[in-house]
């Protein structure tokens, strides 16, 4: 059973591209505009860590700290969910 049709979509693709491709039983198949994203979502971690490091080298205050570190944690909690 699939979650959606789109789920099901995506479980076909992979089984045919193993079979195909000789690609590993476990390999994850990403479109173009999927790795696009991936590849933003991680720009915007490592943009939001450099924040951090900036905020440390300039002294800011705890408050400011807080802050980035909290944006840092978004950023990766929604990098962490592959859409």
């Amino acid at each position: 059973m699939y979650c959606a049709q789109s789920c099901r979509q995506r479980a076909y693709e992979r089984r045919a591209a193993v079979q195909r491709g000789g690609l590993p039983e476990d390999a994850v198949v990403l479109s173009a505009a999927e790795l696009a994203d991936l590849q933003d979502r991680l720009f915007q971690l490592r943009c939001a860590a450099e924040d951090v490091v900036t905020a440390v080298d300039d002294a800011a205050d705890h408050a400011e700290l807080r802050k980035l570190a909290a944006q840092v944690v978004d950023v990766a909690v929604e990098l962490e969910r592959l859409r």
